[in-house]
């Protein structure tokens, strides 16, 4: 093997024991699905942060930024970045103090157990796409820094042994500490890459002035209601679909005080927009550094741009740097991404069937889940031919259409009930999924279409539910 090859198994070894090691903190279930929450700010920061760096974000968005500029990515990373500022705005201190594992306990405590049921179903079906991105994006690396020799196939299979042997161990603690870890390493990575991106094509500023007399860094008023209409439905299922997720509670509720909780979502997400520029600087610079070699890839394969960019130009530590950090950005990602719907199935969905289990066999029945569900997410990685970003826009809209809602107007609404709750959620899935078979390309995307028949429904439902009860409380006894 390569000096390269050896220094990302001597990297992955190195997650893998950060892992092991945090997993002796593990006591009970809530120590793995929440590391008792005792979570200090520039960990909770480091992992609300990984949260959202991953695959996309290096090899997805930049790919997508260098094709289509700015308006392409409204998604990710600015509607990503606006949904942790929206936590810790208006939903992390609320949902604290509430001291809950789940983001389902909150949907029972405020509506009932229906509630809980399907909207904790609604969001592990929401983390295969996201999941699977991860899966695939760590199947390339392994078979870019293998020199082909792994095929992505068994490169996937092999990406997702070492992330579940880790996350299967310590949970949340492992997630955390791998994520602070991965953390330095991205962040100094992805800095000295662009560092010398732009030295090899001529200085940042030449890249800036490029990439502005292109037009890639222009976001023109939307011509017409169908274009603003399209900018929203992109950023929607980020910026408020992955409010009401598993993994973004699960981060902000480990944190070891409400403040504490606020301030590492806000950080983190400022800090994920800030370095979420990198990969996109670093994909530009691929045009100038080899104007040929870089349009080849966007025709045949987009997401092969800055990994060929960085074999082929750049030295070898260099070339360390750059793939240890993206296998930071993806495993990151991927651990969190394979524990929060564990725990919220066991929690939310196997509980309440089996009442009898005492906190060890949760604990087991939990990592039971995330063995399960690795398995099922690959073969969703396996069987797809889509594309890492396209995986991760259609992750959140089965949230958006069915959960955030609920979620909202149950922490701002007084008169919000567990009908309107069930109305909002089967109204947004089932216009959505109308909308995706009959009517894709109508005026009003789809998503946005069920986000509204959603909200409709919770008004129409709740409306429905206060007046019956106010109407039994005048009826003549």
């Amino acid at each position: 093997m390569t000096v390269l090859a050896w220094s990302v198994v001597a990297y992955l070894a190195v997650s893998v024991a950060i892992g092991l090691f945090a997993a002796r903190r593990v006591r009970g279930a809530r120590d793995f699905a929440v590391a008792g929450r005792r979570l200090p700010l520039p960990v909770v920061v480091a992992t609300v942060f990984a949260t959202w760096f991953g695959a996309e974000t290096v090899l997805g968005v930049s790919s997508t930024f260098v094709r289509d500029g700015l308006p392409a990515v409204a998604g990710d990373p600015f509607g990503a970045s606006l949904a942790l500022v929206l936590v810790a705005l208006f939903f992390a201190a609320r949902l604290y103090r509430l001291n809950l594992l789940t983001i389902g306990d909150y949907f029972r405590q405020r509506y009932d157990r229906r509630v809980e049921v399907g909207l904790s179903l609604a969001i592990v079906v929401g983390y295969l796409g996201w999941t699977a991105a991860q899966f695939a994006a760590l199947g390339l690396v392994f078979n870019v820094v293998s020199g082909g020799a792994i095929p992505v196939a068994e490169g996937m299979a092999l990406g997702a042994l070492v992330v579940l042997v880790y996350t299967l161990a310590g949970g949340m603690w492992s997630v955390a500490l791998t994520d602070f870890f991965q953390m330095i390493v991205i962040v100094a990575g992805m800095l000295f890459i662009g560092w010398t991106a732009a030295d090899l094509a001529g200085g940042a500023e030449a890249v800036i002035a490029s990439a502005a007399a292109s037009g890639k860094l222009a976001m023109p008023a939307p011509a017409s209601a169908r274009e603003a209409l399209a900018i929203l439905a992109a950023m929607a299922p980020l910026a408020l679909g992955s409010i009401p997720q598993q993994d973004t509670f699960q981060r902000v509720m480990s944190a070891r005080d409400e403040r504490t909780a606020v301030r590492g979502a806000l950080v983190g997400g400022l800090l994920y927009l800030a370095l979420a520029a990198v990969p996109m600087f670093l994909a530009y610079s691929a045009l100038l550094v080899d104007p040929a070699a870089t349009a080849r890839y966007l025709d045949s394969d987009p997401q092969l741009v800055l990994p060929r960019l960085v074999l082929d130009h750049m030295p070898l530590a260099a070339q360390i740097l750059f793939f240890g950090a993206l296998l930071s950005a993806i495993m990151s990602s991927a651990s969190g991404a394979l524990l929060a719907p564990a725990v919220a199935f066991t929690e939310n969905v196997l509980r309440p069937f089996a009442r009898h289990m005492g906190d060890r066999q949760l604990l087991w029945a939990t990592r039971a889940s995330v063995a399960t569900f690795a398995v099922v997410v690959l073969a969703v990685a396996l069987g797809t031919n889509a594309t890492i970003y396209e995986m991760v826009e259609q992750a959140y809209k089965v949230t958006l259409v069915a959960a955030f809602v609920p979620l909202v107007a149950g922490l701002y609404w007084k008169r919000a009930t567990t009908r309107g709750a069930i109305a909002a959620a089967l109204a947004g899935t089932g216009v959505w999924i109308a909308c995706e078979i009959l009517v894709s390309g109508a005026l009003v995307p789809p998503a946005l279409a069920g986000l509204g028949a959603s909200t409709a429904g919770m008004l129409v439902g709740s409306w429905a539910e206060n007046a019956r009860a106010q109407g039994r409380a005048r009826a003549p006894r």
